[in-house]
């Protein structure tokens, strides 16, 4: 990521693989961070405990480095371990409540698996960070899929939280995303899929979204 200010515009968020190393993915998420403006990675929860935090504490520090937001999922105690940035929850809404009123403040806390316009409100009344919509590990066609945009669009139209919506397996795929009005578009398999280059991917990512994602205020 440069030192330049954020775009106002749709943003890149990242979702690690859960099926890689920290020795084998760290040099991955720097390529990918070269490549351009990346607000934040998510690394989804993996495996027991201490195989997740031995993943996750080079990862965060790594994503620091470059100057994105490194969020945890799943596991507030190894967020807070790792020094993470946030923390992201797929809980029902006391859950979710509970985490915001602990760590909202300290940490980013964001929410998932809202799969309707009820659970999306529902979640919503506890004021996370973020909501976002779509599934870790779901990305695996070109496209988004629609009711992930659906959603996103309906969000982004009423409702202040900044959502994140999943894009697909083709980097092509943010400019759909960017066109629903979401603040942020996550990518996985189009960054770090078998054969990418994560580098490529996040710069061609960027530039699209730089010449198609609407401006927010406009």
């Amino acid at each position: 990521m440069t030192d330049k200010s954020p775009p106002n515009r749709c943003r890149l968020v990242l979702i690690a693989p859960r099926d890689e190393s920290a020795e084998t993915f760290g040099p991955r998420l720097l390529e990918a961070a070269a490549g351009g403006d990346i607000a934040s990675i998510i690394i989804p929860a993996r495996g027991d405990e201490a195989s997740f935090q031995d993943f996750a504490a080079p990862v965060v520090r790594l994503a620091q480095t470059a100057g994105i937001a490194a969020i945890v999922a799943d596991d507030s105690r190894i967020a807070g371990r790792v020094g993470a940035d946030g923390i992201h929850l797929q809980a029902g809404k006391d859950e979710l409540g509970e985490a915001v009123g602990r760590w909202q403040g300290k940490m980013i806390v964001g929410a998932g698996g809202a799969a309707t316009r009820d659970d999306a409100l529902e979640l919503g009344e506890t004021q996370p960070d973020y909501i976002f919509f779509g599934r870790f590990g779901f990305d695996t066609k070109p496209e988004p899929h629609r009711r992930n945009l659906a959603l996103g669009q309906w969000w982004a139209a009423v409702v202040e939280i900044p959502c994140i919506v999943l894009g697909g397996s083709d980097v092509a795929s943010v400019e759909a995303v960017a066109a629903t009005g979401a603040e942020f578009v996550a990518l996985s398999s189009a960054v770090f899929g078998d054969g990418v280059d994560p580098r490529a991917a996040v710069g061609r990512a960027n530039a699209i979204l730089d010449r198609t994602a609407p401006a927010f205020g406009d």
